[in-house]
């Protein structure tokens, strides 16, 4: 199960009779273990990693730490579970460290990013602080290097 999974993290659009050769085995059992990884929720779903540099969609990515007070009885999850219902948010992870909870928004320009901020995240009772950084460019996601590009012309220190 390990190799088939990473060989479609590397590559989702492998065939079953690519991966069957891969693995040794045959291309029903390749389908068969696929259809239960994905009944399981093990997959959970298949993505293209788009360089969304390279194409005329005006958008902006901003990583928001979150610092909260959990509820007693609920905890982190209550908190989670409202947070990851915005639209905005691409992805929302509990952390360890200096603060509770990465979360990844996408808006259309900075301003819609800091509305989020103030008008929908920080206003949740839970919230304490927020710090949100700007991503001003990719050059690795999900293990996809992002080549090519305008480069730094500053120099190396």
């Amino acid at each position: 199960m390990e190799k088939l999974l990473k060989l479609l993290d590397e590559n989702a659009r492998l065939s079953d009779a690519q991966l069957a050769a891969m693995l040794g085995t045959t291309e029903a059992a390749v389908k068969a273990e696929i259809a239960d990884l994905e009944n399981r929720g093990v997959i959970r779903a298949y993505k293209a990693v788009i360089d969304w540099d390279k194409t005329d969609r005006e958008y902006v990515t901003a990583l928001i730490e979150l610092h909260v007070t959990p509820k007693p009885d609920a905890g982190f999850e209550a908190i989670a579970e409202t947070i990851m219902q915005f639209d905005e948010v691409e992805s929302i992870s509990l952390m360890s460290g200096g603060y509770d909870f990465s979360i990844t928004v996408t808006a259309r320009t900075f301003k819609d990013v800091a509305m989020f901020v103030a008008k929908r995240l920080s206003p949740l009772e839970s919230v304490v602080s927020t710090a949100t950084h700007f991503v001003l460019r990719r050059y690795k996601q999900n293990n996809v290097i992002f080549q090519g590009g305008d480069r730094d012309e500053r120099g190396v220190l």
